[in-house]
């Protein structure tokens, strides 16, 4: 029943609520996201509790610093198991290579698999006159195209990006890239602090191999059929 395309935010701070939701939701979602606030408030038994369940997690947690500081903080992020990981891209080819190659090189020593790495481009929270605020000259979609494409060359499997660039770095980077679009909101669906957003089967069309959805999951009366109803729309784009 489940989609891995589909991966839902967990934007909680304590087990209780991660456990709840998760059981609620059963075979309806296979992938969760593990974000800074949950992750903060209880460590890595939420990424250990997901694996046990048969979850993948995508841990969200935008590593930025030098480079050997990253690729440090992302091998002993790989012990807990989750799927992905990732930096910003910001950070700089120099950073994006080695926090790549070194991971590789663990998983190789560890014998197990690399977890998938991925670039945050533009935060999908920013708009055209926040981005003009921190000075930057480069239009919002050109400069994702650009870190989007630095990110490849770095080895790295793939970015975050809003849906509204997903079309422009599917056809820069290739089919296999992966493009995890938060962002998402099912029609009729509060947009929130989300400036750059789209619907599921949009954010598909345009690109995007991942969608992160949180509050139209999370706060929904029913949140097995709000996800149900976003895996239907999502078969329109197999």
């Amino acid at each position: 029943m489940a989609d891995e395309r589909l991966i839902a935010a967990l934007d909680f701070h304590t087990m209780e609520d991660v456990r709840a939701l998760v059981n609620k939701l059963g075979d309806s979602v296979s992938y969760y996201k593990v974000g800074m606030e949950l992750f903060y408030s209880v460590g890595g038994e939420v990424v250990t509790w997901l694996r046990a369940q048969g979850k993948d997690v995508f841990l969200d947690l935008k590593l930025h610093d030098i480079p050997n500081t990253v690729a440090g903080g992302l091998c002993s992020l790989m012990g807990l198991g989750a799927s992905m990981l990732n930096v910003h891209a910001s950070g700089g080819y120099t950073m994006m290579q080695t926090a790549a190659d070194r991971l590789h090189e663990e998983a190789a020593r560890r014998n197990v698999p690399c977890p998938k790495l991925i670039a945050v481009t533009v935060l999908t929270s920013i708009d055209q006159d926040d981005w003009d605020g921190i000075g930057q000259a480069l239009p919002i979609k050109s400069a994702v195209v650009r870190w989007a494409k630095l990110a490849r060359k770095a080895g790295l499997d793939g970015v975050v990006a809003s849906p509204q660039e997903a079309a422009l770095i599917r056809e820069a980077c290739g089919p296999d890239f992966l493009i995890v679009t938060p962002g998402v909101r099912p029609a009729g669906s509060a947009v929130n602090d989300q400036s750059r957003i789209a619907t599921p089967a949009a954010a598909l069309q345009r690109g995007a191999s991942h969608l992160v959805i949180g509050r139209p999951i999370r706060a929904a009366e029913d949140p097995r059929q709000a996800a149900l109803a976003i895996l239907k729309e999502m078969e329109t784009m197999k």
